[in-house]
């Protein structure tokens, strides 16, 4: 096994680490992308900046996934047409009290294609771009013009929460599925399915929606949880960081679905530091992504991230990430029922005693 020399960083404290000819192979693919390893700043707004978006590229991002477009961006916008083609003046004003809030959002459709178009000039990693909705129609439809920008791949954000008590499960995941079926007839670069588990049963829709097209599942979409303010009596949106205890979900689903699609997995929520990639990649993961470390501890600590995935794999003797994927899946674990509830009978017998 080759070993991995001392790690220097740049005289840029945002550069990434320069580990020397005999470095440890961190290189991963992901939707058709050869990546340096399998760290990937996923959709914040940390990356709405082009500045931002160099930064991770020097402080080792493999690749990066815009902030989103989100289908009200897109829904406002024909909104505003319309109503100036039906309207001589005030058109704007009445779009605005139309919808309050639109106006307030950073971007529109157009300053993201061109955001894409800036990015790929100013980088030389995949960019990939992040569609965010929950119905088929225009903001599907955009996907193409995403391409045209050229972006290196999609996600495909579904973010629905279903409240009608009509709405069958099984309306549910048609919605899913046609939405996918859609967007893959729009474009021809590779797109990524973003969702959260919340299904009768998450490994048969995973495997629908692969059929469908999707080269690739994010696990998992976080739906943000409103809370109340008992001062202003008021329902806020309290927009919470991920913590660590929030990757077991998505660990668990990657080992279960490893080696069962043909599609790449990707792990997000949770993932704070080098170790937590580690495990992820351990499950099946093919890309480990970061957000909310990024957000606390800034940008440049990707680069630790790396060094600290580096250095595990050389103290337990791996030669490269492809060597560690997939090895504690349920497919290649030794303890397979780990996974499924026999673990959980066996850890509420162990775990805990009375006092």
């Amino acid at each position: 096994m080759s070993r991995v020399c001392q790690p220097t960083t740049s005289p840029d404290p945002v550069g990434a680490i320069d580990w020397g000819s005999e470095a440890m192979n961190l290189k991963t693919n992901y939707l058709g992308l050869a990546l340096r390893t399998p760290l990937v700043p996923s959709a914040s707004p940390l990356s709405e900046r082009l500045d931002n978006i160099k930064r991770m590229e020097d402080a080792g991002a493999a690749a990066v996934v815009m902030h989103s477009l989100f289908e009200e961006h897109l829904s406002f916008e024909r909104h505003q047409y319309l109503h100036h083609l039906s309207e001589e003046t005030d058109g704007y004003a009445e779009a605005l009290a139309y919808s309050p809030e639109m106006h307030q959002l950073a971007v529109g459709p157009e300053s993201y294609l061109d955001e894409i178009v800036a990015a790929k000039a100013a980088v030389s990693i995949p960019i990939i771009a992040s569609l965010n909705g929950s119905t088929i129609g225009g903001w599907t439809d955009y996907a193409g013009r995403i391409e045209e920008a050229g972006a290196d791949a999609l996600e495909l954000n579904i973010y629905w929460i279903p409240t009608d008590p009509e709405v069958t499960g099984a309306d549910v995941e048609t919605r899913y599925l046609e939405i996918v079926s859609h967007v893959k007839r729009v474009v021809s670069i590779p797109v990524a399915v973003k969702i959260s588990p919340f299904f009768s049963n998450f490994a048969y829709t995973a495997k629908q929606l692969v059929e469908k097209g999707a080269n690739g599942l994010v696990l998992f979409n976080r739906f943000y949880q409103p809370d109340i303010d008992l001062d202003s009596l008021d329902i806020n949106p309290n927009v919470l960081l991920s913590s660590q205890i929030e990757m077991r979900l998505p660990l668990r689903w990657i080992a279960l679905l490893y080696g069962r699609l043909k599609a790449n997995l990707a792990a997000t929520s949770g993932i704070h530091n080098g170790r937590d990639a580690v495990k992820m990649l351990m499950a099946g993961a093919d890309v480990t992504m970061l957000c909310s470390a990024l957000i606390r501890r800034g940008i440049p600590y990707i680069t630790l991230v790396e060094r600290e995935l580096a250095e595990w794999l050389e103290q337990h003797e791996y030669d490269s990430v492809e060597q560690l994927k997939g090895s504690l899946s349920q497919m290649k674990s030794p303890s397979p029922e780990a996974f499924e509830r026999a673990q959980y009978v066996r850890g509420i017998a162990t775990s805990w005693r009375p006092v």
